[in-house]
């Protein structure tokens, strides 16, 4: 039975798995976005979720948290360009989410193995499913319903297209006519 038992270990030892998380979270941090197995991006988000929570915590609060906050991020990412990646740019655009600051998206199986391949994500540096949230909320509902609108607009569509047929068929009579006149003069 598995009671009790949280850490996945993914068949490595302790050090070389905290070797791996940490240089997993400063791709991550670094790039935004990492392909990897699905196990472990369930552990990565584990491990860098809280150092983003740290990260945070630094920008909105009023006492000097800093230098204890950025020491404790570089005791787990071992990266002083990741450790100051993270509380600069990445602090700065999560500020406002409560959690969750990662998306994990699986991808299918690997060709070689047929391991399950996952893409794990920060979750505002996504410009393309931040930006269809924009446009959902942007959108206004009317009170009249939409088969009285069509009905409305269609006769008028209607009679503008009847009127600008005259004019059509008049100025085609004169474009022939000059196309015929400078027929002759090149002869």
């Amino acid at each position: 039975m598995r009671h009790g038992k949280k850490i996945n270990h993914l068949g490595r030892t302790a050090s070389h798995r905290k070797s791996m998380l940490a240089n997993m979270a400063c791709s991550l941090i670094e790039h935004k976005r990492i392909n990897t197995t699905t196990a472990k991006a369930k552990a990565l988000k584990q491990f860098v979720e809280p150092l983003i929570t740290k990260a945070k915590a630094e920008n909105n609060s009023t006492i000097e948290k800093s230098t204890h906050n950025r020491r404790v991020a570089f005791s787990y990412l071992r990266s002083k360009e990741a450790v100051a990646h993270l509380f600069s740019e990445v602090s700065e655009k999560v500020a406002d989410r409560q959690g969750g600051y990662t998306r994990i998206i699986k991808l299918g199986n690997r060709l070689g193995d047929s391991a399950d391949m996952a893409l794990i994500e920060l979750v505002d540096f996504n410009e393309t499913y931040n930006a269809t949230e924009k446009k959902a909320k942007s959108t206004r509902r009317s009170r009249r319903s939409k088969s009285a609108e069509t009905k409305e607009a269609a006769p008028a569509v209607e009679e503008v297209a009847v009127a600008e047929a005259p004019a059509a068929e008049e100025a085609a009579p004169e474009v022939d006519t000059t196309e015929e006149s400078t027929d002759e003069e090149t002869k």
